[in-house]
């Protein structure tokens, strides 16, 4: 099966994974990707665009490969903000579609204390977002997460 996890930055998606995938499971995971591709030292965050550029390309091939083997393992994406054809595509796979958001202000809280102040701006985009595509979220744990 394959799960994505949607949710601003520093809601708590890894964490989230984290707490339900198996070691057999796949976690493909933007964030973790780079930070394995990049030097010694690097920022978890902060990644040049060459890198990101890379490590793009490596996470769509990492998707391609994940769908053929769906019926064998559960696969874990993380994707902040699918867009409609992103949707479309997971809705076929028959995906479980997880929001991880514990909230505005905790997630501003957080961008403040643990993230580059540029993701502050990717946070307001996410909730924008939210709201034009009219999801709803409900507690669960403490975040909360949607099945769509």
């Amino acid at each position: 099966m394959l799960i994505v996890v949607t949710g601003p930055p520093a809601a708590g998606k890894s964490s989230w994974i984290r707490s339900h995938a198996k070691p057999v499971d796949v976690v493909i995971d933007l964030d973790l990707m780079a930070l394995a591709m990049a030097g010694p030292g690097a920022d978890h965050h902060n990644h040049s665009a060459t890198l990101l550029r890379i490590v793009h390309a490596a996470r769509w091939a990492a998707i391609r490969e994940a769908e053929q083997h769906l019926a064998k393992v559960d696969v874990y994406l993380i994707h902040t903000q699918p867009g409609a054809k992103a949707m479309a595509k997971y809705r076929r796979l028959e995906a479980r579609i997880v929001t991880v958001d514990p909230g505005r202000d905790i997630v501003m809280q957080r961008i403040a204390n643990m993230r580059q102040p540029a993701m502050a701006a990717v946070a307001t985009r996410w909730y924008g977002w939210q709201c034009r595509t009219g999801a709803q979220s409900r507690s669960a744990m403490p975040q909360a997460s949607v099945d769509w």
